[in-house]
């Protein structure tokens, strides 16, 4: 893998996790909310799992392939 694509994968794995970090805050927020939309909260705990996911794959990337 070169430098730029190492970078560049770095970049979108930082965006990832910011994302993630940020539903966290916001369903934590909701959930603590007196009234809070259900079809909503389930939206963002779904994305937020998808991004999880999306995290583990990109950072898969960064691991070099070892040839057994």
């Amino acid at each position: 893998m070169d430098e730029i694509n190492q970078i560049e994968i770095e970049k979108r794995l930082h965006s990832l996790r910011e994302e993630h970090r940020d539903l966290d805050v916001a369903i934590e927020e909701m959930v603590l909310a007196p009234h809070h939309d259900q079809l909503r909260l389930g939206r963002m705990k779904k994305r937020k799992l998808a991004l999880k996911d999306e995290i583990r794959y990109v950072e898969s990337q960064l691991v070099p392939d070892i040839i057994a």
